[in-house]
């Protein structure tokens, strides 16, 4: 009966977001509590609806009923119980029925923090409901996660073993937190446009922020999992599947900061707008790029043309009628007061201009070949030296300008006295160029550049923190700061890895030894051991540093009985300021193998930097909730 619960509760599910959304548009219109009130309570059923499904799903992997087609497909018994959940949204049902659980969680959220008027909040509502009741339908009509299998078979056919990972099974709840979360800030967008709300970018931008934390913490997780379960060294391939959810990062980045502008003066509200619709159709697009099967990736799960034709219709109707409404309503929301050139509104526009522009050149990159493909057959690559040359610049440029925005008061700004404030940081960035150049190797102009950069983001996050009057701080000033550097640490870490990597692959006897980066690694031998579900072949590796040893490392090759595939378990030994990094190759004989190494400097500061970048959004989402609350004035200003 599992099966059957869960999809009875989602056909109950379809029906509430039906309703939501019929009754939360006719919500816009005054004098319309019912409908108000019925919106709220369906919002509500609709999490309770989809939460029971996407239970019994989750009951039915856990417990090998192999009679339900997707757990048959999808599982093992043999498997652990962490894969036997995250296994739920491992597969392209799952996974849909993952993507509807968080929206009607944001739902749920729009509904009972009613942010923004009670005409705002149901217009939300309604499209949130919109939204809900087309991805449920195509779960029902072409990815069914409850179909039957008759007779069952004994045994499932297994997961993929490269999603059977720590790292894999958090990744994509996150991930999803961020892009689903961008259809709360797209719903107030078209609810304001609807019902003619201006506040609007204050109701979102709580939902934007818990958005923009999961797409970077969704994002460092993917690139972690990514260095070290394939095995390469790298953390970014610009893939199309990374690249998917790179472009909503970029443009929910300068929504966030597009949207403080209009929050404080009223500027650029057609622009945040139209920002909101962009973020969140990039979101539907790389749903679309990862579902459709046009990509050949281990994040691709689906194969059949039906559905992403179908996703292809979803995302022409979402976009296209979310730009009609705003050419048709935006030209009605009055502007807000005039600003200087010299100002922190002009700051946070040259932000877009950029953020926008390097979302621009991921998109032609990652769109471009399919589209050629899809037109004349012409297979045609696009690699790291096309981003090199396109989106490092943008990128770059965006980063020296990053610290003027905090020292430009709102509407009329003093250049000389932002640039009295950041002469320090501007000494302290050429004096770290100037070293790298001077004591690195192989010199770099690159790796000069960067570390300036970083530095000069860093010095001045430092600046702004140093001349915070803690008593009295805005908390918003912090979280920028605390962003701001995070970033800079990020770039460091890339920096350092791209630029300073060591690297070596030698086929090794039992014994022998090979000399990378400053260590020296020997073979000491390959044994068989048996895991769970697999059987490894467990590599001994002891590491020398000036002829002492200092560690066991211990690379692996898995094999997958039941699903017939083979797997690479790297060895990572971290100091922090570098990574040594081994992967077992290939067996050459009974006493000769493969060993892949890689000495990655700064290399964990990448993710570190993600971290700090959260801790800056998170800093931002509290100021907003304690604001709300009510705490006292010197702190209850909203934070950025």
């Amino acid at each position: 009966m599992t099966g059957e619960i869960g999809l009875l509760a989602l056909c109950l599910a379809l029906a509430l977001a039906l309703v939501q959304a019929m009754t939360g548009l006719a919500g816009t219109r005054p004098k319309s509590e019912l409908a108000r009130r019925v919106a709220t309570t369906a919002s509500l059923g609709l999490l309770v609806f989809v939460g029971l499904s996407f239970g019994a799903l989750t009951y039915a992997s856990v417990t090998d009923d192999f009679s339900i087609l997707n757990v048959a497909q999808n599982s093992h018994t043999l498997k652990p119980l962490i894969y036997k959940i995250s296994g739920v949204w491992g597969n392209h049902e799952g996974s849909m029925m993952l993507w509807v659980l968080v929206l009607a969680l944001y739902s749920g959220a729009v509904a009972l923090s009613r942010r923004g008027g009670e005409r705002l909040v149901s217009g939300a509502l309604g499209v949130q409901g919109l939204i809900a009741a087309a991805f449920i339908l195509f779960i029902l009509f072409t990815s069914n996660p409850f179909l039957r299998l008759d007779p069952a078979p004994f045994e499932g056919a297994g997961l993929n073993p490269l999603l059977q990972d720590p790292g894999l099974a958090i990744h994509p709840p996150v991930l999803y937190i961020g892009y689903v979360g961008l259809s709360a800030a797209f719903s107030f967008a078209a609810s304001a446009l609807i019902a003619q709300e201006r506040d609007w970018a204050r109701a979102a931008r709580p939902f934007m922020l818990v958005a923009w934390i999961a797409l970077t913490l969704g994002i460092a997780l993917g690139s972690w999992w990514a260095y070290y379960d394939l095995g390469w060294g790298g953390f970014w391939f610009w893939d199309p599947v990374e690249n998917a959810s790179l472009m909503p990062w970029l443009v929910a980045t300068a929504l966030l900061h597009s949207a403080l502008a209009t929050e404080r003066t009223g500027a650029f509200r057609s622009w945040s707008l139209l920002l909101a619709i962009a973020a969140f159709s990039l979101s539907l697009i790389g749903t679309f790029l990862v579902r459709s099967g046009v990509l050949s990736s281990v994040h691709s799960f689906a194969k059949d043309p039906t559905r992403g034709l179908y996703i292809l219709a979803l995302i022409f109707t979402a976009i296209g009628g979310a730009l009609a409404l705003f050419a048709w309503r935006a030209p009605k929301l009055e502007e807000g007061t005039h600003f200087e050139i010299v100002s922190r509104e002009t700051s946070l526009l040259i932000n877009n201009v950029f953020l926008t522009a390097a979302a621009a050149t991921v998109f032609i990159g990652t769109l471009y070949p399919l589209v050629l493909d899809s037109l004349t057959g012409t297979k045609l690559s696009v690699g790291p030296p096309y981003f090199a040359i396109t989106f490092a610049p943008i990128f770059g440029l965006l980063l020296l300008l990053v610290p003027f925005g905090p020292r430009l008061s709102w509407q009329k700004g003093d250049l000389r006295q932002a640039l009295r404030t950041l002469a320090p940081a501007f000494g302290i960035a050429l004096v770290v160029a100037i070293s790298v150049l001077a004591f690195t190797s192989p010199h770099t102009l690159t790796g000069a550049a960067m570390f300036g950069l970083a530095a000069w983001l860093i010095a001045s996050s430092a600046i702004d923190l140093a001349k915070l009057n803690w008593r009295a701080a805005r908390i918003g000033a912090f979280a920028s700061a605390l962003a701001h550097a995070g970033l800079a640490v990020t770039l460091i870490g890339i920096a350092g890895t791209t630029l300073w990597k060591s690297e070596g692959l030698e086929v090794l006897k039992f014994g022998e030894s090979m000399h990378v980066g400053g260590y020296t690694l020997r073979l000491d031998g390959v044994r068989g051991v048996q895991g769970p579900n697999y059987q490894a072949a467990h590599a001994d590796v002891t590491v020398l540093s000036d002829g002492r040893a200092i560690a066991v490392m211990h690379p692996e090759r898995r094999i997958f009985p039941a699903e017939r595939q083979e797997t690479i378990q790297t060895a990572i030994r971290t100091t922090i300021l570098a990574d040594l990094y081994l992967a077992l190759g290939d067996r050459r004989d009974d006493t000769h193998w493969t060993l892949r190494a890689y000495v990655n400097p700064l290399a964990p500061f990448i993710w570190l930097g993600a971290v700090v970048m959260a801790l800056g959004g998170f800093a931002s989402l509290a100021g907003r909730l304690r604001s709300r609350r009510g705490v006292p004035d010197a702190v209850a200003v909203p934070a950025e």
